[in-house]
């Protein structure tokens, strides 16, 4: 009779999981879905050439968003080019030639308080050390600098997991064969391990494009087009929250702005997904 019993309960079970999972997915899709539909639905008319061409006017409820699209590009450009070489450099430290170290766990535990920190924080950080310390004042190279190092924490733990998931087969197949640990790390693991540099780009750049808070303290709102990376700039996000927040009759341009804002995010990360793919499929070779 037990021997029964067992496997009904154990079925059970099993049935009531699995529909736990499905149910959370589905709510997860559905809040997707809606918040995705609702933004199309009120943003695509408003979205035209004439608005992706022209600068805003009468406070942004009028014009289109050109400005802002250069200067959310600009504070990306500056972002990833300052976090990607630091994260590499970092995590190829972390993983390779101090791993177990205590100044390796110190790092990683570092790394998991920055990554918790609000961006407001980052914000104030940026304010006192790039606007006021270094004197770059409120302008699209104080954001940058920023946002990188805002996005650091997520890229350094997502190739240092990239890193360590490579097979010490091939770190032990790289000493038999005498590599250098310089050679070893240039041909064998960076090349195995780009998948997560790409995975903490995405993130990476997700979290760039969507931040207010941190650029409101470093970038500034000038919303007219950048000269120099020392000027002031607004970013796509800020111009959504300007619109939605301070500008009456600014709903209609806050949602074709952040219309705009989604598929920008759709087409950079798609083009990374489709490098990491990419990279996937290829093998390791040993020059």
């Amino acid at each position: 009779m037990i021997e029964k019993v067992l496997p009904i309960r154990r079925c059970f079970s099993e049935f009531l999981a699995t529909s736990v999972f499905w149910l959370i997915a589905l709510v997860v899709s559905g809040l997707f879905v809606w918040l995705v539909a609702d933004v199309v639905i009120h943003g695509i008319s408003g979205v035209s050439f004439e608005f992706l061409t022209s600068a805003p006017s009468r406070f942004g409820t009028e014009g289109g968003i050109f400005p802002m699209i250069c200067s959310t590009l600009l504070i990306l450009l500056i972002a990833v080019s300052v976090a990607v070489p630091v994260s590499v450099a970092a995590a190829l430290y972390l993983s390779e030639f101090a791993r177990g170290s205590w100044m390796s766990v110190s790092i990683e535990r570092g790394l998991i308080i920055l990554a918790a920190v609000p961006s407001v924080v980052f914000g104030l950080f940026g304010f006192a050390f790039f606007c006021d310390l270094l004197g770059l004042g409120y302008s699209i190279l104080s954001g940058g600098l920023t946002l990188a190092c805002m996005i650091l924490p997520i890229m350094i733990r997502a190739l240092q997991a990239g890193l360590e998931s490579v097979p010490d087969d091939y770190r032990k197949a790289a000493a038999a064969l005498a590599m250098s640990k310089t050679r070893t790390v240039r041909s064998i693991l960076l090349p195995a391990a780009a998948p997560g540099l790409i995975v903490g780009l995405v993130l990476g750049i997700g979290r760039v494009l969507a931040e207010t808070a941190a650029l409101l303290f470093t970038s500034g709102s000038v919303d007219r087009m950048p000269e120099t990376v020392f000027d002031s700039g607004r970013s796509l996000s800020i111009h959504i929250h300007e619109l939605a927040m301070n500008v009456a009759g600014g709903e209609p341009n806050a949602y074709a702005t952040a219309l705009v804002l989604l598929v920008l995010l759709l087409i950079i990360n798609s083009i990374a997904i489709a490098v990491s793919e990419r990279l996937l499929k290829r093998k390791v070779k040993i020059i």
